[in-house]
């Protein structure tokens, strides 16, 4: 006959209670932007002429108002000039100047 002793329970593992994660939605401004930077990356914006990029930002709008009604014309604006801003060449520093420099004498 097997009988359990009460110190078992006691000293086998207690069992935590698994938590729920919470599920975070992105905001309608943090899926346009997203969706910005993945066209302006399929869509070759960057290393466009200006004249270019200005019309493919003009359209883009277009269809992101219509797309994310829930955003203000100021958010908006704030959308264009991340994407202007990531669609620019990098922006050479000091030390990599000097290097250029270096290399052409």
């Amino acid at each position: 006959m097997c009988t359990q002793s009460p110190y078992i329970s006691f000293y086998m593992a207690k069992q935590k209670a698994k938590r729920q994660r919470e599920v975070v939605v992105p905001t309608p401004f943090e899926e346009a932007r997203d969706e910005l930077f993945q066209q302006i990356m399929q869509c070759g914006v960057i290393g466009a002429n200006s004249e270019h990029q200005s019309e493919w930002f003009r359209e883009t709008f277009a269809y992101l108002a219509d797309r994310y009604h829930e955003l203000t014309p100021a958010q908006l604006t704030e959308l264009r000039t991340l994407g202007e801003r990531f669609v620019q060449p990098p922006k050479s520093g000091p030390a990599q100047s000097q290097s250029e420099s270096a290399s052409a004498a």
